[in-house]
């Protein structure tokens, strides 16, 4: 039987998701395969996602990367969730945290019992006090998880806040010192195969030819293969995602640094601000169609903490994604299979998904097609979850001070979102489809956050002693406080442990 192992992987393009992929990819198969990475310093990466999920410190932790170092590389901060204001209403506030609310009350989730008690005391403090990540937050506290309750595991993740150009470059760093070959130049055509279609290399402006049997496409927006030569087609969802255009710049960073990501709902938006260890990044997403440029600009440099440190930079968009993101042997990673604007911190998530779908699928020559249809329904299906889980955050909404605040409340939305939306209204569950994305809690924190109460309340909780339920919830805050005021500033133990 002949060998069928793929030997030789070609990249087509950089940035976070090519040098990604390329370090994921070498890490894992080492000598046994030739890794060529093509990019052009002609072609400017987007390099605004500096917020990430607590997916990455696994990821990190998987290629054997240490902490401390990939801080001090990528002027990193942690990150204890998102803080958001106004949205929903004006003058609103609330925090999606890297955690739960506690353990399970009686085998069902603690936001059922504390429903019942809000209900029945109207001094109960918000649910946001039993999360441990808003409280770290709120007092600017930071330590590595721990145990909260004995034996309930790790009480809390964290994810990071950091230069992604910087990112990309310790990852190239990483991927070349094993075996991976960088190729510099600029893409001018590409060869396929006469009778199959699969691509089998690509010319360079300077007549380097660099070939290929697997073919990864990280060429962002323009997708040069897996639109320019497999005309994959984009699902386009704007209608229900309107905003399409970003203005990003960072600004000089204040005193103190936030374990926490900023999200300011605008009049056609909303802006970020992220703290770096250098500086703050901050950008604004908005739609043109409900403001001008100029206009978006001028807020974004009126709000920023410091001074400006350049001009702001414009991006455009439009969010969906590929209809197929694997077609014969190219396979699309990062902005060339889709884009969710960067609300909820996802675009980075994405890549490690498809990184790591791609080995867990990894091909031979032979490509057999069950394997890309297998990949291409785990991807659409991610996007797809992201994708209802940002437009709840547009969707449930009492501004009626703007015209696009006014659309997004009466924009139509997914059958999807809306059965979600209904069940909480109506008996306070919270139904997840994704069981390996967005849980519970952060359906709850954001719903609840923006105000959506629910109408009916669990049965089963009515059957609890409700002084057992007091001790319950009274004990836990308390175990909180205790923990959370025992822990250092954010800042000073980033200063001691990573500091850059």
């Amino acid at each position: 039987m002949s060998d069928q192992a793929i030997r030789k992987i070609v990249i087509v393009g950089g940035g976070t998701a090519g040098w990604m992929s390329a370090a994921g990819l070498a890490r894992l198969l080492g000598a046994a395969c030739q890794i060529t990475l093509v990019e052009s310093p002609e072609i400017g990466t987007v390099g605004v996602g500096e917020s990430t999920l607590p997916t990455l410190p696994y990821f990190n932790r998987t290629l054997g990367i240490d902490e401390a170092e990939f801080m001090r590389r990528t002027q990193a901060t942690f990150k204890l969730g998102i803080e958001f204001k106004d949205w929903g209403r004006i003058g609103n506030r609330f925090f999606h945290g890297f955690s739960d609310f506690g353990p399970l009350v009686h085998g069902r989730q603690p936001h059922l019992s504390w429903q019942r008690l809000a209900r029945e005391f109207k001094d109960m403090p918000p649910l946001e006090e039993w999360s441990i990540t808003a409280m770290m937050a709120r007092k600017q506290r930071f330590l590595p998880p721990l145990e909260l309750v004995p034996g309930m595991g790790p009480a809390y993740a964290y994810g990071y806040q950091f230069d992604a150009g910087l990112y990309a470059a310790y990852l190239r760093e990483y991927a070349v010192q094993r075996g991976v070959r960088r190729v510099e130049g600029m893409i001018n055509e590409v060869e396929q195969h006469p009778e199959t279609g699969f691509v089998t290399a690509v010319k360079l402006r300077d007549g380097q030819r660099v070939e290929g049997e697997l073919f990864i496409d990280c060429s962002g927006f323009r997708g040069l293969l897996i639109e320019g030569v497999y005309k994959a087609g984009y699902e386009d969802w704007s209608a229900m995602l309107p905003c399409n255009s970003a203005q990003a710049v960072p600004c000089a960073r204040k005193e103190g640094i936030t374990p926490y990501t900023v999200s300011t709902a605008r009049p056609a938006g909303w802006t970020w601000r992220i703290p770096l260890q250098h500086r703050t990044g901050n950008g604004h997403v908005y739609c043109d169609g409900f403001t001008t440029d100029a206009e978006a600009g001028r807020l974004l440099l009126e709000n920023l903490d410091g001074e400006a440190l350049g001009e702001p930079r414009q991006l455009r968009f439009t969010a969906g994604r590929r209809r197929k993101s694997w077609i014969k042997n190219c396979v699309a990673i990062g902005l060339s299979s889709g884009f969710l604007e960067p609300l909820e911190s996802t675009s980075i998530n994405v890549i490690e998904n498809a990184v790591g779908w791609l080995v867990q699928y990894f091909p031979d020559r032979g490509f057999r097609p069950e394997l890309a249809d297998e990949f291409n329904r785990l991807v659409s299906q991610r996007y797809e979850y992201v994708r209802d889980f940002i437009i709840l955050h547009y969707k449930i909404n009492d501004r009626s001070d703007s015209e696009f605040w006014r659309y997004c409340a009466n924009m139509p939305i997914p059958d999807t979102l809306r059965h979600q939306i209904e069940l909480f209204r109506e008996t306070g569950h919270v139904m997840i489809y994704d069981l390996q994305g967005f849980r519970e809690a952060s359906h709850l924190s954001i719903m609840q956050g923006l105000g959506l109460q629910p109408k009916r309340y669990d049965p089963m909780v009515e059957l609890l002693d409700l002084r057992h339920l007091q001790a319950h919830f009274w004990n836990l805050r308390k175990a909180i406080e205790r923990a959370v005021d025992g822990m250092p500033d954010h800042a000073q133990f980033l200063q001691k442990q990573a500091a850059a």
